[in-house]
């Protein structure tokens, strides 16, 4: 399987405040912005430093070039955020910082993501992952949202769709809802955009969608949108549940040339980010579902395309147990986090437990 990276994933400074917000004066000691390079170097030394490295192939990634970018972004709105990083930068949403250099990680996201799937295209491998930063999966084609200024996975699907793919799924399992992909897509029917993601509804100006079910589309498009909203909690069963039942007969209709997944990991049990309690073996069972949907559709051909996943360390491990699951291996990383599954012969166990305990004192 091939990597794709670029070093300016990391000249991308969101600074410190109020989590995603700026410096309050409420607190002493400000904490990074969630969308930071530490998370990515993490991510990076998880699979250059776990058991899975001798199965991964190091590429360099590049810079996306204009023409590329408008393939589904409008003209006016990249110049507008060149100008607005030329400037200085600042808050291009109320959550969404970048500074000068922030134009660069961009170009670098896009046209990483384009490298690792034009390989996939071009018949070098038939997995490739690009591991980059800002996400994208919230970036629509005329504003920048939730951390993402291009939608680096939908940018992959058009890429694919253009180079003779007639049918293209996004699978999305970042937290968030796909709001970016699903406004690119909208209106088409050549590409099925899927979004497991929280229940959280719109957030404003910026992400006005709301990620309900009964948004599914428009015209042509009408029945390729998929929001596979979940309650806060689900864990591991189910989102397994939800693929199989939901999503993958969807993607068995719809019988995809190429599988474009937009990989976070903010749905695990340790993001601040996100309430979604899924474990490494969670995200396992995720690629591997998806590795095996590549394989009856697709010849196995899937790019991946890194999205959200703030919890700075246990992402990397997350991120390494998606590949294992992508990759077909048994397992090769213990989860030095993971909860106990909870089930009622253990619940029983406490509660008697318990009530041996406390009658003495009861009676």
């Amino acid at each position: 399987m091939r990597v794709y990276w670029h070093d300016d994933a990391l000249v991308h400074d969101t600074g410190a405040g109020i989590f995603e917000h700026p410096p309050s004066p409420l607190v002493e000691v400000p904490e990074l912005h969630p969308e930071n390079a530490e998370r990515i170097r993490n991510i990076r030394a998880a699979l250059k430093n776990g058991p899975i490295a001798e199965r991964l192939e190091w590429h360099d990634g590049r810079h996306a070039v204009r023409e590329e970018l408008e393939m589904l972004h409008l003209p006016e709105y990249l110049d507008s955020v060149q100008a607005f990083c030329a400037a200085g930068g600042g808050y291009l949403t109320q959550s969404t910082p970048v500074v000068e250099r922030s134009w660069d990680a961009a170009l670098a996201a896009a046209g990483t993501a384009l490298e690792a799937t034009a390989a996939v295209l071009r018949g070098e491998c038939d997995l490739a992952y690009a591991l980059v930063r800002p996400p994208g999966h919230h970036a629509q084609p005329d504003r920048a949202d939730g951390y993402c200024l291009f939608s680096n996975a939908a940018l992959a699907a058009e890429l694919a769709r253009r180079r003779g793919a007639e049918r293209v799924a996004v699978l999305d399992w970042d937290v968030h809802h796909g709001n970016g992909t699903q406004e690119c897509f909208w209106h088409r029917g050549d590409v099925l955009a899927v979004s497991f993601h929280m229940r959280h509804g719109s957030w404003g100006p910026s992400h006005p969608q709301t990620g309900a079910p009964d948004e599914v589309g428009e015209g042509e498009g009408a029945g390729r949108n998929v929001n596979m909203e979940l309650p806060v909690g689900t864990g591991d069963e189910g989102y397994r549940r939800a693929m199989a039942r939901a999503v993958e007969p969807v993607v068995d209709a719809f019988r995809p040339d190429l599988i474009v997944i937009a990989c976070g990991q903010d749905a695990s049990q340790f993001d601040p980010n996100g309430r979604m309690c899924v474990s490494m073996a969670g995200f396992r069972d995720l690629g591997a579902a998806a590795r095996a949907l590549a394989d009856r559709h697709c010849g196995g051909r899937m790019v991946l395309v890194q999205e959200g996943g703030y919890g700075r360390t246990y992402s990397g491990l997350c991120m390494h147990a998606t590949l294992e699951g992508v990759l077909g291996t048994d397992p090769l990383l213990d989860d030095p986090m993971a909860y106990l599954p909870d089930d009622e012969d253990r619940a029983d166990a406490a509660i008697e437990a318990v009530r041996a305990a406390m009658a003495p004192f009861w009676d």
